[in-house]
């Protein structure tokens, strides 16, 4: 593996944090908190996104993408992460569009490269991850599927305009997409508005032709899902670790500037410590989750493990920068007025979505045979 970006790797992180510096400032952030312009402030922003063709950075050419790969993905979603951007292209190109790759379909990705589609990947229940404890129904009915039951905590799931659902037949779960007007989806008030979440209701919605990507007991289906997961799951811990960079920045910042007793915090040794372990854990999620998205570009046999402990250091690097960072901004750092709290709350939902840390150092005992698996675990 080469762990080195190349030249057009560096070249596109360059351009998109030039981009998002001026397309997404904090200003376009708080009017997401704030509700204020914060709609059109987002819809500006996709606006861009679009414009330059980044739904379409990993899709092949004959689909209208640009014919990159998970690599420069994920150098994207650094990026957004860095800046808390809000918008559709986390859900529809790190969860939709592997879902539907990895099915081995094409279905609609003409149109997300277009900018003109937004998707996202019903999977959880009950706030629990694993898609062996999928209750969600799929029933045989004529030359398609009946689907009824209820998905939470889906990322835009009250906006997108498919989403791709894990359900279970008989002889085992497949995946369908369903567009979003034959689905109940209740927006769930979160902690960060800039990744929206809501409940979806499917009731006796039939999905027939091109939208069952993977039909319960086809023997492809364990492992379709496997991959979608594992893709969306190092793009969230991907950029996780960039928002922890980035809290773990302005920190480092602001014990340069803030002085106490005529000498500048970040000079005393406890704070000095403090700032040393932040750096150790981004650095250390940060590898993880680079080494995890190349298992995934390569089709690396270790891609399962490598995703698991870029998922658990993400998590764990996200509660230590979100308390070590707010601590060490003083009083500043507990007020509306400061942009902080923007990307402390980001962290904190990346942690959790796409399963925690627990959950994924869990996962990662499994598959190292520490501990015996069980299917279904939370």
């Amino acid at each position: 593996m080469d762990l080195e970006f190349t030249e057009l790797q560096q070249e596109l992180r360059d351009t998109a944090r030039g981009v998002l510096a001026s397309a997404c400032p904090p200003s376009l952030v708080r009017g997401v908190f704030e509700a204020t312009a914060g709609s059109e402030g987002a819809d500006a922003l996709w606006a861009t996104v679009c414009g330059l063709d980044w739904p379409g950075l990993g899709l092949p050419e004959e689909h209208g993408g640009l014919g990159l790969g998970v690599v420069e993905v994920g150098v994207l979603v650094e990026e957004l992460g860095r800046v808390t951007a809000p918008g559709p292209y986390l859900a529809t190109v790190t969860q939709f569009v592997p879902a539907v790759r990895a099915a081995g379909s094409s279905f609609r990705l003409a149109d997300v490269a277009a900018g003109t589609c937004t998707g996202t990947l019903a999977v959880a229940e009950h706030g629990r991850w694993a898609p062996g404890v999928a209750a969600t129904r799929a029933d045989r009915v004529g030359d398609g599927w009946r689907l009824r039951g209820t998905k939470s905590h889906v990322v835009d799931g009250a906006t997108a305009d498919e989403l791709v659902v894990v359900a279970r037949g008989d002889a085992g779960p497949g995946l369908f997409v369903v567009p979003a007007a034959e689905v109940v989806a209740t927006p769930v008030e979160s902690l960060d508005p800039t990744v929206p979440l809501a409940t979806v209701e499917l009731a006796d919605v039939e999905v027939h032709g091109e939208r069952v990507l993977v039909e319960p007991g086809d023997p492809a289906s364990a492992s379709a899902i496997g991959r979608a997961l594992d893709e969306a799951t190092v793009m969230m811990a991907l950029s996780t670790v960039a928002t922890c960079r980035s809290i773990f920045e302005a920190t480092l910042a602001y014990a340069k500037d803030r002085h106490q007793f005529g000498r500048p915090i970040g000079s005393f040794q406890a704070v000095k410590h403090r700032l040393a372990d932040c750096f150790l854990a981004v650095e250390r999620a940060g590898a993880l989750a680079w080494f995890a998205v190349l298992t995934v570009a390569e089709d690396d046999d270790r891609r399962p493990l490598a995703v698991a402990m870029a998922k658990s250091a993400a998590g764990d690097c996200a509660q230590l920068l979100s308390r070590d960072g707010l601590q060490l901004h003083g009083g500043i750092g507990f007020t509306w007025e400061h942009d902080l709290h923007f990307s402390l709350k980001r962290a904190v939902t990346g942690d959790l979505l796409l399963g925690g840390a627990a959950f994924h150092r869990a996962r990662a005992a499994e598959l190292m045979g520490l501990v015996p698996g069980h299917e279904g675990a939370a």
